[in-house]
Parts: structure tokens; sequence; C-alpha cells
């Protein structure tokens, strides 16, 4: 037990408002709805509800918010894109602790949440929130525009945002049904980007962008291929490789039926057809198709050259430089001449080559043709 005097009555009012709690005794009633709180400052935040007071806003969006926890939480979600709560079994984050018990029921299969009508088991109280509604017919919120039910104040709400309420862009005049979709279009227009990274000083334009980045340095691989055990910074990359295992390529091209297993495969690809070129050189203007072909490009102008032959240390820009140079050291021949044979390391000393045998086809029927016109006179 302890000694000091206000620490006594600290623990003391504690135990007093926990022994109220137990015995049922409400000590603080609201003066509007006549809701009944064991806590003053439960009252206090309940208060807000009606006065529409939020006291605690967000530094980067400016944002209010009535309870403290859920500016904290729009923080997470929005701005550092932070992730503290991690599932032990597939490794998962989440910014919100009660998203993460409500995943850790994918794994469990747990269905706490029972209705009494069916006995239907629903591992969300949401969930059976609506499915009550089933047999109840009941349709609790209803929008003023187009007269849709909807079984959930939130679906209305999102479907009023989604649907009937609309963010214009003032440059481009695009529309956006989300305003963080809007806010982080304008961004595009603005240049902003108001996420940077502490090792590199790099900045983003969106903190999942960043959060991506940190990866870099950190070397984490959240994203594990349960087949083969693989892991992945992105889980785009890891839904891409499954497919490997599957054999299944969802992203065809529509101009010539090819087949990816990445979305962003298929977008490159695209590009051969349209003739598009949306990588551009900051230095010289030059523009690319491909982003990798603009990553060569750039040790134009770097002097980098980061293939080194392990026999001699000379060092390539290319990949495919290094590879035809060590063909020096192999002495492999991998191209032949299909009139006379002759074997050659370098494509380019082929096509050299087989002008020699063009050149005299072209010779020889001159002869012919000068033989032909001479017979004839």
């Amino acid at each position: 037990m302890l000694e000091g005097g206000d620490n006594l009555v600290t623990i003391n009012g504690t135990l007093q408002r926990h022994i109220n709690t137990q015995a049922g005794k409400t000590l603080h009633k609201c003066d509007v709805c006549a809701k009944e709180f064991s806590h003053d400052c439960h009252l206090k935040i309940h208060m807000r509800t009606h006065t529409g007071e939020k006291p605690y806003k967000c530094d980067v969006c400016a944002r209010e918010f009535s309870q403290s926890s859920d500016l904290k939480r729009h923080i997470r979600m929005h701005h550092t894109g932070e992730t503290p709560y991690k599932c032990d079994v597939c490794a998962r984050e989440f910014s919100q602790s009660s998203d993460l018990k409500r995943h850790i029921r994918t794994h469990t299969g747990e269905t706490p949440y029972k209705c009494d009508v069916c006995a239907r088991e629903f591992s969300q109280s949401s969930h059976l929130r609506r499915h009550v509604r089933t047999h109840s017919g009941e349709t609790c919120s209803k929008c003023d525009v187009c007269s849709k039910e909807f079984s959930s104040s939130s679906h209305l709400k999102r479907h009023i945002l989604r649907t009937h309420t609309r963010h214009k862009c003032d440059v481009c005049a695009r529309e956006f049904s989300q305003s963080s979709h809007f806010k982080r279009h304008v961004r595009t227009h603005t240049g902003e980007k108001p996420h940077e990274c502490d090792v590199c000083s790099r900045k983003f334009t969106l903190s999942n962008d960043l959060k991506r980045h940190m990866r870099t340095h950190t070397g984490e691989k959240p994203h594990v291929c349960g087949v083969c055990f693989r892991k992945f910074n992105e889980r785009s990359d890891l839904k891409g490789h499954m497919s490997t295992h599957t054999g299944d390529k969802p992203h065809g091209c529509d101009l010539c039926g090819k087949q990816f297993n990445y979305r962003s495969s298929l977008q490159s690809h695209v590009r051969t057809h349209t003739g598009e070129k949306v990588h551009h050189c900051d230095v010289c203007g030059k523009a690319f198709s491909q982003h990798n072909n603009l990553q060569s490009h750039m040790r134009t102008h770097t002097g980098d050259k980061p293939f080194d032959c392990n026999v001699c240390d000379k060092g390539f820009r290319y990949l495919g430089n290094l590879q035809t140079h060590m063909r020096t050291h192999t002495g492999e021949k991998p191209y032949d001449c299909d009139v006379c044979g002759k074997l050659f390391s370098r494509l380019d000393s082929l096509k050299r080559h087989m002008r020699i045998h063009t050149e005299d086809k072209a010779d020889n029927t001159h002869i012919e043709m000068s033989v032909v016109q001479v017979q004839c006179e």
C-alpha cells in the first residue's frame, strides 16, 4: 500500500469509480439526452456530440476531431502511414488495434457474435447488426437525394460522399468522390511532397509511398509467399509472384493478346504499341517508354559503370556489354553465318560479315545480266 497522501487519494478515487461502475451506479447524467455515465470525463466527451465541439486539430491537414484518440488514429492512417499493430501469423500490419483484432479472427475462425433468431455466427458485430435487419426488415438510413436505403449509417455516409459529393480540381477539372483522393491529386499539380525520409531526405507525395521507400533502408520484406517462402517489399509483387506457382497471368494486352503476371508489366508493354514515352531525362530531356531504359541512359551523364568483369575488372554501363566482353575471355562465339558457317562472338560482327555475301551476290547478278545483254546484241 502506498503511504503518500496524494497517491492514496488518487488510488481511492479510482477505486471508488471502479466500485460505482461495478455496482451499476451512474454519477453523471447528460442534460440533453439523459444518457448516464460513470465517469465525468466520459460525459464531457459525450457532450461534444451535442455541441459539435472538436478541440483536437491535425497539424498537417487541419482536420478537427472531438477525441484525441480519433486524431491519433487519423494521423497514423493518412499522414505518417504508421502501422504499429502487427499480425503474428501473416505479418500484416494495421494502424488500429481494433483492425488487428478483427483480422486475427480470419486466422482463428472465431465468430463471437451470434444471431438470436437463426443462431448464425459472425466474426464482427457490424456484420451481425446488418444480418439482424434481414429478419426485422429494418432499414435505418435513407438517402435524402436518391431515396436509396442502407442498413447502416456508415454505408449511407459513404454513399453520399462517393455518389452525390464531388470534389473538382480547379486546374484540370478532374472530379473525385473522396476528399482524401482529391487532396492527393492536387499535390500532382502543386508538387507538394509533405512526407520526408529521415534517412536520405527523399520526399514523397503520399505517406504510403514513404512507408514503402523506408523498406529500401531497413531491408524489411513483410509479404511472404506461402508456397516457397520468398519475401517481397510490396503486396502487389507477392501477388504477381504467386502466378509463377499457379501459372495464372491475369493481365492481358487488348491489342495483341499477350498475357502478363504484373499490371506494371502490361502497362510497359502497351507503350510498345502506342509509342508513348513517359519517362524523361532531367539532364537532356530525352524521353523513354520504359523506366529501366531511362536508368540506363542516365549512366551516360553520370559516367557510372556498375557492371564489372570478374576477370579483368573492366567496367561497363550496360549488362549486355559486359556479357559481350566476357566472350573475349571464354572464346564463345554464339553467332554463325548461314552462308559459310563462320562463327562470331558479336552480332554486329556477323552483320558486317554478311555484307560480303550480299555484295558478292549483287556482283554475280550484275555479271549475269551483262552476259545476257551481250548475247541479245
